[in-house]
């Protein structure tokens, strides 16, 4: 049995222009700085959102030029170039407007694509700088550079990039009607979703996808199929998708202490548990499932849609 994403996980969508080619050009980036807009991401990755959309402010409002710490994340519609900073947050100047103090992690379906990749990417450069203010080669401070795209040891010259750490999420099924679901120890109960893992040294995402499910809960698996990818800026994760076959006559072991418990669900208990919601509704379902910021959840709906 093989099957596609049937959506695009809200955190992999396109709804800006990236305009890389700035990141290099100082002067004709910081000639937008005077229309520019402004993300204010708080120390605990929290923006504000107002109609489904983030709030964006006036860059203007930090002076006549982007300051050091400034990310330049693209241009919107218009051409209008976007910075972010980590700051406080401020509500907008209208006071009409009805704003909310949201976390990326609990954002849901009213997010649009273009506030979805600005925050995706503001969050993970943000979070960052916050962890490469030192050169990893000989402790030397370091400055942003690139419009924040990268840091540069001002002695040496050695430049650094953003890291990206691989992990790799997948669905075991059985090529039938069921698949395994999973809770890890630190969930509370009823909270399920699919299994995962950090690719390690010198490993395929293949290899890592059944090594996970071995150390996890102790099935094997075969025929690994590729799905599809999301950044998950917490602090720094790109999660690849996949799913797998496994036998369900094999018995579940639990090797590393990170799964509390698994089991096999029906299709059908699984689309009555999407129905009920996720893991933020008051139901009485017992199965939560993963909301929709996560790549799981595609995922999830994606096997159930089957048949």
């Amino acid at each position: 049995m093989d099957f596609q994403l049937t959506s695009v996980p809200l955190l992999s969508r396109v709804g800006a222009d990236r305009a890389d080619q700035l990141r290099t050009d100082v002067e004709a980036a910081a000639a937008g700085w005077a229309d520019a807009a402004l993300l204010r991401v708080d120390s605990r990755s929290q923006v504000l959102v107002a109609d489904g959309r983030v709030v964006l402010g006036a860059a203007r409002a930090l002076g006549d030029r982007p300051p050091p710490e400034a990310v330049f994340l693209g241009r919107i519609e218009g051409g209008r170039h976007v910075w972010a900073i980590r700051g406080a947050l401020e509500a907008p100047e209208d006071p009409g407007v009805e704003v909310e103090v949201v976390n990326l992690r609990s954002l849901g379906r009213i997010f649009d694509d273009t506030s979805s990749q600005l925050v995706s990417s503001a969050t993970a450069l943000l979070n960052w700088h916050d962890s490469a203010r030192f050169s990893p080669v000989d402790g030397s401070p370091t400055k942003p550079t690139r419009g924040g795209w990268s840091r540069i040891n001002p002695l040496t010259g050695h430049e650094e990039f953003p890291r990206i750490d691989p992990a790799v999420i997948c669905l075991v099924h059985d090529g039938g009607d069921r698949a395994v679901l999973a809770r890890q120890t630190v969930w509370p109960e009823r909270m399920f979703s699919l299994l995962a893992g950090f690719v390690e040294a010198g490993e395929s995402f293949e290899v890592c996808v059944a090594r996970e499910v071995r150390e996890e809960i102790g099935l094997t698996v075969r025929d690994v199929r590729y799905l599809g990818s999301q950044p998950w800026p917490f602090p720094r994760s790109l999660m690849v998708g996949f799913h797998a076959v496994a036998d369900p006559d094999q018995s579940f072991s639990f090797n590393d202490g990170e799964i509390a418990e698994a089991a096999w669900f029906t299709r059908d208990e699984v689309r009555t548990a999407l129905e009920a919601g996720d893991w933020t509704s008051a139901t009485k379902s017992k199965l939560l499932l993963p909301g929709s910021i996560s790549i799981a959840r595609v995922i999830i709906e994606s096997w159930a849609a089957l048949g």
